[in-house]
């Protein structure tokens, strides 16, 4: 496969950045801003706690399922066409959001939110690298990651302060305005990137979108169901069997949805599992730092938003720092040293919640772990999509983003389960109870994705690294590449 002529000249890279990263926060910003409102949510619409789950879960379900399929469609009718058509969708499923008069269509038009920011998210990443020189890709990327980092911590304070001043309908509404604005600025600045017509992989589009489904669906109702149910371990074996059945599949497709030989790419293979564990920590923490911040604590929805600042700020300075700095020095010791603040920022607040302290004795602990991901998130990001051809882009993008989903459902099922042994919701201090043992697990899982972080590759020559990687050439041989 290569890449088709450009139609006009290419997008200038700060437009590429503003829509891209617009679009990137209204996804991000919605997989988690319900967090603050399903209480409200639950006496509008007279829903279960179980139903609630949902409006959560089914998001994040499609998002998964169907991410890799959507940079697929990218790839094969335009990463332009297909972030436009994901906006549409997102949007149209936003609107259906607000109108829904039950829980049932709720959840539905949730579905299909996460069905349109499969589309937008490996596209937008695949625009924004591609437009992006090799020196400014780190600084694009830490701007980039800051954006995507603001949407997980910002949530919970939007969500609260939409619901607490307006109504939860307009957490959803607010979409669509955002995006009718960016369409049109889409359709004319930016650049369509494609590749030549192939055969299309059909059954491993069916095995990888079955498969996310089966692994997700185990992730998400571990902790209703539990671990032993014939549910969950029904699903996650499925789901296993049907991944290996991707891989085994993938290995000899004459046009594979996803070669397998990126795995042998160092940067590749270690920014996606360094962002596995990332993603496990961080979406775990936000969820349940909300509900301890208001069950605990005592805050209102608003108030426990505000007091996700300290995590927030962080990101708009240390991140594009970053950025630039692992162009310098490559992304190794960012990983390794940004996930290491991170876990022990969440240490420090877990101590200070078992010791059942106030909100004061944690914002250093919070201002440090937003500093270390803030630091690992850029890194992550630049590894995975500069360790990769141009045309593989989009697949690249599809990979990092599925793997970022599946995190996030892996870390709030563990902590879920971690947080049933140690304590429950009956009372505030065996919330905060169940919450300290909760986050020194997060901890955990990020000082093992520090670990990880040691094996991508330094600061290294583009023609010194494709020689000690010799996986790299043979990727891009197999992908067409001259």
């Amino acid at each position: 496969m290569t890449l088709a002529p450009p139609h006009k000249a290419p997008a200038s890279l700060p437009w590429v950045l503003l829509l891209t990263a617009v679009a990137a926060l209204v996804v991000a910003l919605d997989q988690l801003v319900v967090a603050t409102a399903l209480r409200t949510i639950h006496h509008d619409l007279g829903a279960s706690m179980t139903s609630l789950e949902w409006t959560v879960n089914a998001f994040s379900l499609s998002f998964a399922a169907l991410m890799i399929p959507g940079a697929e469609l990218g790839d094969r009718i335009g990463r332009k066409r297909t972030y436009i058509l994901g906006l549409v969708v997102f949007a149209l499923a936003s609107a259906a959001c607000a109108l829904a008069p039950n829980i049932g269509l709720l959840i539905a038009a949730r579905v299909l939110q996460g069905a349109g920011g499969a589309m937008i998210s490996p596209a937008a990443l695949a625009l924004l690298t591609a437009a992006a020189p090799p020196h400014k890709r780190g600084a694009v990327m830490g701007i980039y990651a800051a954006v995507m980092g603001l949407a997980v911590v910002g949530g919970p304070l939007v969500g609260g302060a939409v619901t607490q001043g307006l109504a939860w309908q307009w957490i959803f509404w607010i979409n669509v305005p955002v995006i009718v604005a960016v369409i049109p600025f889409a359709a004319v600045k930016l650049t369509e990137m494609n590749g030549k017509p192939v055969a299309v992989d059909y059954l491993g589009i069916l095995l990888v979108a079955a498969s996310m489904f089966g692994l997700v669906w185990a992730l998400v109702r571990s902790g209703p169901a539990g671990w032993g149910s014939g549910e969950v371990l029904g699903s996650l074996v499925g789901g296993l069997v049907l991944l290996a059945a991707f891989v085994g599949w993938e290995r000899r497709a004459t046009e594979p949805m996803l070669p397998m030989s990126l795995f042998r790419v160092p940067a590749f293979a270690a920014g996606n599992l360094s962002t596995l564990l990332l993603t496990a920590s961080l979406f775990s923490t936000v969820f349940f730092l909300a509900q301890y911040l208001q069950i605990s604590l005592g805050y209102s929805p608003l108030g426990a938003g505000i007091r996700f600042l300290p995590w927030t700020v962080p990101l708009f300075f240390v991140a594009p720092l970053a950025g630039r700095l692992q162009d310098r020095i490559g992304p190794r010791w960012l990983i390794s040293s940004g996930l290491f603040l991170q876990g022990a920022g969440l240490v420090w607040l877990g101590v200070n919640a078992h010791h059942h302290d106030s909100y004061g004795s944690s914002v250093a602990a919070l201002i440090i772990s937003g500093i270390g991901t803030s630091m690992a998130m850029p890194a992550q990001q630049s590894a995975v999509m500069t360790s990769v051809p141009p045309q593989s882009m989009g697949k690249a993008g599809g990979t990092f983003s599925t793997v970022r989903q599946l995190g996030g459902a892996l870390g709030i099922a563990v902590l879920a389960a971690v947080f049933a042994a140690h304590g429950s919701d009956r009372s505030p201090e065996q919330f905060a109870d169940g919450f300290s043992a909760a986050i020194i697990t997060s901890a955990v899982l990020a000082f093992v994705g520090a670990a990880s972080g040691i094996l991508a590759p330094g600061r290294t020559p583009a023609a010194r690294r494709a020689a000690q990687h010799p996986a790299a050439q043979t990727a891009q041989e197999e992908l067409g590449v001259r």
